[in-house]
């Protein structure tokens, strides 16, 4: 397994290598002057053209890129433009809200999901199956941005819910004693009742919506999975030998319909940081999403790049630890 784990960390450099390349050159395709956004547009082009030279953007893009690229080695993302710091640092401030709301959006999708997958299979054609389906086309097909606006448009505009589902905690209220920067933990562990009630609030909203289409896909998984389990013979001779429902669901059945599961759940944990952009965007959430969202509208291009780059290396971890998962969960791939 160790030997494995190495094998795969290798493989992905040249993925990353590959991803940096095209990550570069796509940003270098957006429309606008970055020198331009940075001094306005009523500044002479002497103006512009300094500021170009003090960003490099003067020199070609084989130069661009080598020196992009030995700065990527040494740990260095660049500067955002838009706000004067380097990207690492905005990262650092931004990544706990980020964090905090794809965990708890994925324990909303989790918790949802796969007892409703087991529940569809186990009474299949029954109610509850006929929910479970029409819930997963209808979560898989909803556009985030839709059920964003929605959702405050509803809860807030129409039925005068409090507080806003914006931003990560009320207005007048201070945020918990900075510990790990997960409002929600940092909370609890200082005790901080008011700053709980107020921070769970508001990742409430933004994390249901960024759920539902985690939730389809994992429901409709475990379904299809576990459908295909309880015809095996294993599984009836388990119910043949009078154990209960809730042992042959459990212990036989759910174990071997795990690793699909596993493996979308490990897909759908990547796929969270590209729709956190869009729901960070509409909730006002001070994560990375909105971060990169005014960098693209500023022209501001290593922002953009440094977050496909890093959304690159946690796809890569995030498959690596599935196929470890993979092989806890069946001997037969550990061996081959």
């Amino acid at each position: 397994m160790l030997r494995f784990a190495l094998r795969r960390l290798l493989a992905t450099v040249p993925t990353l290598l590959v991803v940096v390349v095209i990550s570069f050159a796509l940003t270098r395709l957006l429309p606008g002057d970055p020198a331009r956004a940075v001094v306005g547009d009523q500044a002479p082009p002497e103006a512009v053209e300094r500021v170009r030279a003090e960003m490099g953007l003067d020199q070609p893009l084989p130069v661009q890129f080598v020196s992009y690229l030995g700065g990527l080695l040494r740990g260095d993302l660049g500067t955002a433009w838009h706000t004067g710091r380097p990207v690492l640092e905005d990262f650092a401030d931004r990544l706990p809200a980020t964090l905090e709301l794809a965990l708890v959006s994925l324990a909303i999708a989790v918790l949802v999901a796969v007892p409703l997958g087991i529940a569809s299979a186990v009474r299949r054609d029954r109610p509850i199956d006929h929910f479970s389906r029409v819930l997963g086309l209808v979560g898989a097909s909803m556009p985030l941005f839709w059920l964003g606006l929605l959702m405050i448009n509803v809860f807030y505009g129409m039925l005068g819910w409090e507080p806003a589902p914006l931003g990560r905690i009320g207005q007048g209220l201070n945020p918990p004693t900075d510990i790990t920067g997960l409002y929600l933990l940092d909370a609890v562990l200082s005790g901080d009742v008011i700053a709980l009630g107020s921070a769970a609030a508001h990742v409430i909203w933004p994390a249901l919506c960024l759920a539902t289409g985690t939730l389809a896909v994992i429901s409709r998984m475990t379904r299809s999975s576990m459908l295909e389990v309880v015809e095996q013979d294993y599984v009836r001779t388990a119910r043949a030998k009078g154990m209960p429902e809730t042992v042959v669901v459990g212990k036989h059945a759910l174990k071997n319909a795990a690793p699909p599961v596993v493996t979308v759940l490990g897909l759908q944990l990547g796929a969270l940081m590209g729709g956190a952009v869009i729901t960070e965007t509409i909730f006002s959430w001070p994560g990375i999403g909105s971060y990169v969202t005014q960098a693209i509208l500023a022209n501001d291009y290593a922002p953009v790049q440094a977050f496909t780059i890093i959304s690159a290396v946690v796809f890569s971890l995030v498959n690596l630890a599935v196929d470890l998962v993979h092989g806890l969960l069946d001997p037969r791939v550990r061996h081959a």
